[in-house]
């Protein structure tokens, strides 16, 4: 496991968040460093998936803040993510499912496009360029996940494992520096999430990692730092061998149900 002592690139700090009269989070905290991976784990209904969409700038909460390199995000919107270097899959794929995989892929790198829009309607200038380079970078990021010959299907001709490497192929291409990974492994067969657990280590070497996921043997074996949230609180933080031995953990997540829907 890593161990860094430099600044985190993402902070939450004390975020609350209120739908109606329901309290989804209540004064949440974490903090994700350069070359680890944090865990962000909990039962059904914690506020797992919201405070990802308060980082991804989906959900605004009514107290707290997000810092990204040490400044404040304030009223940030996820399409202000790519340009900060934050790149997010899903609990779905997300993919477009009239676009090739290529295209797909093509769409995560489009913060490194540099023409302007005159250039982007009329198809001249830098655009040419940036459409030659992007492609040679989409096609050499499948080549990386040993998809490249799948780069002309349609997503939905494809085994939803290839899917599922796919939307990590977008979400890296742009060579992000952190990246946010929703139940990644769910849908995987068992080779398939040992082989993801190997590539999670491979990108933390590059860049910090987010990690929200149900399956625990996974957490456990890549995680350098682990979040428990439970009815929108924190209920334990430290390593994976501190949070297997946290008996609140045991009681609130571990022996339960780990399965969550949608809207956790």
């Amino acid at each position: 496991m890593a161990t860094t002592t430099a600044d985190p690139l993402l902070e939450a700090e004390g975020i609350t968040v209120r739908f109606g009269g329901l309290t989804a989070l209540n004064g949440v905290s974490l903090a994700v460093a350069p070359g680890t991976v944090v865990g962000l784990i909990g039962p059904n209904g914690a506020g797992k998936t919201t405070l990802f969409n308060v980082v991804s700038g989906v959900v605004h909460p009514q107290q707290g803040r997000i810092l990204w390199k040490g400044a404040p995000l304030g009223d940030h919107r996820p399409h202000h993510l790519a340009k900060r270097r934050i790149a997010r899959t899903f609990q779905g794929l997300n993919l477009f499912p009239g676009m090739t995989v290529l295209d797909n892929v093509i769409v995560g790198a489009d913060r490194l496009a540099s023409g302007t829009m005159p250039e982007m309607l009329t198809g001249l200038g830098r655009y040419q360029r940036d459409e030659r380079r992007l492609r040679e970078r989409a096609m050499a990021a499948l080549e990386e996940f040993g998809i490249a010959d799948a780069a002309r299907a349609l997503p939905g001709t494809l085994p939803y494992g290839v899917q599922k490497q796919v939307a990590l192929a977008r979400a890296v291409v742009a060579d992000p520096q952190l990246l946010l990974l929703d139940e990644p492994a769910s849908g995987l067969s068992g080779a398939e999430i040992t082989a993801l657990g190997k590539r999670i280590r491979e990108f933390s070497e590059q860049m910090g990692v987010l990690l929200v996921e149900h399956h625990m043997d996974l957490v456990m074996e890549i995680c350098d730092h682990i979040v428990v949230l439970n009815f929108g609180e924190v209920i334990s933080a430290g390593t994976p061998a501190e949070i297997q031995a946290d008996p609140a953990v045991t009681k609130a997540y571990l022996g339960a149900d780990t399965e969550e829907g949608p809207d956790a």
